[in-house]
């Protein structure tokens, strides 16, 4: 995928750039949508929970199979690859011989015509889905399971993809796009190749409106409130924070303080992230 730059005719194209989408092959959802209401950062109750948060373009959710196991060896055709405003990546649209269509994560590279399948093990193939056990190492994977029969919940960002890096003892070792090393299943499946739009980082928004356009509301500094709105406020001018350590505005640590709590799952991770 390649990235699409302006003229600088006003100061928000001078920066400015978009994909240039030349992968997809339509421009309206041809798979199965349903309509999504925005939540604004709100939660049940209608309490904000998630500031900067509102607004936006209307979406219509695109209905994606993350588990790919109801198609078990059912061999399928892509038909069409298409822009999902829910996420990062690009999608694709698979039509199964039993007439069945579903969207899936689509990987690099895919093409119109490609044959995908889902089963325990079967040839290597850039948008197949197998179980881990009968990958070969050092494969690049994406949509993992972290649970067997849960369907894939991580590696799912446009440009992601982890590597299959032991298949020694009971568990599978996985390296993560973090560079963080972690136990696997065996069982679980996982997906050939790597997540498309992989120059989605290097896209420059240019302008506040396009924000908006996202949902995206302005952010303040806190050291520019005032006392009573956050802990950095107050001084005079550019003044330092005055703290020990930043803070959130609800006085918790902030900005490199550890917040990770979920010791039980700590046994799964075989080599931290590097620093």
């Amino acid at each position: 995928m390649a990235l699409k730059k302006f003229k600088p005719t006003t100061p928000g194209r001078r920066q400015m750039s978009v994909a240039s989408f030349e992968q997809l092959t339509t421009s309206k959802p041809t798979g199965k949508t349903v309509s999504k209401k925005s939540n604004a950062g709100r939660n049940n109750t209608g309490r904000l929970t998630v500031r900067h948060r509102g607004g936006g373009h209307k979406r219509r959710y695109r209905v994606i199979d993350f588990d790919r196991t109801a198609k078990l060896n059912i061999p399928g055709k892509v038909t069409a690859i298409e822009y999902d405003p829910n996420r990062t990546a690009y999608i694709m649209l698979v039509t199964y011989v039993d007439g069945d269509k579903r969207y899936h994560i689509a990987p690099e590279g895919i093409q119109l015509d490609d044959q995908v399948i889902t089963a325990k093990m079967g040839k290597i193939k850039k948008g197949s889905r197998y179980q881990l056990r009968n990958i070969p190492v050092g494969y690049s994977i994406y949509n993992i399971e972290l649970i067997p029969g849960k369907g894939g919940q991580i590696v799912r960002s446009a440009g992601a993809s982890a590597k299959l890096v032991s298949l020694e003892g009971p568990y599978a070792q996985v390296q993560m796009t973090s560079s963080e090393i972690r136990l696997f299943q065996k069982d679980s499946y996982a997906t050939i190749g790597e997540v498309s739009n992989a120059e989605h980082s290097n896209l420059v928004i240019g302008k506040a409106g396009r924000m908006r356009w996202m949902g995206r509301r302005p952010q303040v500094r806190g050291k520019a409130m005032n006392p009573i709105d956050h802990p950095h406020g107050g001084g005079e001018g550019g003044s330092p924070i005055g703290l020990i350590h930043p803070k959130t505005p609800w006085g918790a640590p902030a900005l490199g303080h550890k917040t990770r709590r979920r010791k039980e799952t700590n046994k799964w991770i075989v080599k931290r992230r590097k620093k």
